[in-house]
């Protein structure tokens, strides 16, 4: 069973955050689970993020450690963090600059572990709480009610990467990645990775962090017509295609890697992508890849029936 105590390691990625990497920081502060470390990998920030951090480190008891990061993109950035030797512990918790964890957000994720084999690689991520630039409320992200598994995870990434937690398993399992792999998003990475080689991820409806929506997010809130019509686009566009080309290019690499259920699973839906029409509907079928919505399993089979996947 895993320790009942683990050391958590937050992994911090930063550019330019001073405006609200603040309100962050004192969320880390707050949690009611005090085990926990903060490694930071700032991609040369040139505003104040630097002493921010510093002056956080001077006034709490766990150790927090400021490193340069890659300089390279978001991804980028989190994956040189998974990779990274200086951060040793049992879980390892990604973070945003510009969230507010609730209290109670690592609590909630040690429970869990808690109750796991500790043999297997384990992925934990939540609901969240949607707020403005200001910190008012907006209501909550969507929530999910079909399982969280490679089927789902090929086609869509339903775990905010601002809420995810995973093992030493996990962690160690993310880090065979090829170093010159390409992916779309370090936590849609994780999500793959996870439950392609036969890891358990587990999705917990209840809000772990006020999720900041201030214009300037890499990735947004995922809920209301404009989410949905950014998502109609992203297919009419070819943006889903590419994606699709990224993240079937980074499973290939990877492939004996996957448990031979998966790999069924992802044979199945690379072929339907240059099948003929009726093949390739049948091949979507045959997969078993699915969206968290009915709407959006219909836009699949749409996407599909135009040759946009």
């Amino acid at each position: 069973m895993p320790s009942r105590h683990p050391k958590v390691v937050i992994l911090l990625a930063t550019r330019n955050g001073a405006e609200f990497l603040r309100e962050q920081l004192e969320s880390f502060r707050a949690q009611t689970y005090a085990n926990w470390e903060l490694i930071v990998s700032d991609d040369g920030s040139t505003d104040a993020t630097a002493t921010i951090v510093g002056a956080f480190a001077a006034s709490v008891t766990q150790r927090v450690v400021l490193r340069p990061g890659p300089q390279k993109g978001f991804w980028q950035n989190f994956v040189s963090l998974v990779r990274d030797g200086d951060s040793d512990g049992d879980l390892f918790a990604y973070s945003d600059q510009d969230d507010i964890w609730l209290p109670e957000k690592l609590d909630m994720a040690v429970a869990w572990f808690d109750a796991q084999s500790e043999g297997r690689p384990l992925l934990y991520f939540t609901r969240t709480e949607l707020i403005d630039r200001d910190g008012a409320p907006l209501g909550f992200s969507p929530l999910f009610t079909r399982p969280p598994v490679f089927e789902n995870a090929m086609v869509q990434n339903i775990g905010g990467g601002n809420t995810m937690v995973f093992n030493r398993a996990a962690r160690l399992a993310l880090q065979t990645t090829p170093v010159d792999a390409e992916l779309v998003s370090h936590d849609w990475w994780t999500y793959q990775m996870i439950t392609g080689i036969g890891g358990v991820a587990h999705y917990d409806p209840r809000p772990s962090l006020k999720y900041r929506q201030h214009g300037q997010n890499i990735v947004g809130s995922n809920i209301g017509l404009r989410a949905r019509l950014v998502r109609l686009r992203a297919f009419a566009n070819g943006r889903v295609v590419s994606w699709n080309t990224t993240n079937l290019a980074f499973l290939a690499r990877i492939g004996s890697l996957l448990t031979p259920t998966n790999a069924v699973v992802l044979e199945r839906f690379a072929r339907a992508r240059h099948a003929s029409l009726p093949v390739r509907l049948y091949l979507i079928w045959r997969s078993g890849v699915y969206r968290q919505s009915a709407i959006e399993n219909i836009g699949l089979f749409v996407g599909a029936l135009f040759g946009r996947l």
